[in-house]
């Protein structure tokens, strides 16, 4: 059952550095410091970082006082928001095979792949940063 929802990296790096950015109260977060504490390659974050910049969630200061801050209050920022400001709209669910073999009518586990989307879909978008942000806990390596 690990394996029944997949979040990608980028759309689990978007949620988890919003977190980080929500839990700071004073300046910004540079994205060396971000990637040490997800220990991430800081390259593949930057990229993470611009996408949730251009939908307006988070704002960027270069230089050397530079980095991130949330350009929302964590209350107004929903978990959907920052996973589709990665990965894009999140679209209905689908078959399970790579090629639909029957008619979707009677599928064998088709009620249940519609629940689980639905299910996740709106726990996204009641889900805010600020409620997401107030329970996470890095773990000491």
């Amino acid at each position: 059952m690990g394996n029944l929802i997949r979040i990608s990296e980028p759309a689990s790096l978007a949620l988890h550095a919003a977190a980080l950015l929500a839990r700071q109260t004073d300046g910004r977060i540079a994205n060396q410091e971000i990637a040490a504490a997800l220990q991430v390659s800081g390259h593949h974050l930057a990229k993470v970082m611009q996408q949730l910049v251009r939908a307006g969630i988070v704002q960027s200061t270069r230089g050397p006082h530079g980095g991130f801050t949330l350009a929302l209050a964590p209350e107004d920022i929903t978990l959907l928001q920052l996973f589709e400001a990665v990965e894009g709209p999140l679209g209905d669910a689908e078959c399970l095979l790579r090629q639909q073999v029957c008619d979707g009518a009677d599928c064998l586990v088709g009620e249940l792949v519609h629940a689980v989307h639905s299910h996740v879909r709106q726990y996204l978008a009641d889900t805010t940063l600020a409620r997401l942000a107030k329970r996470f806990t890095l773990v000491s390596l």
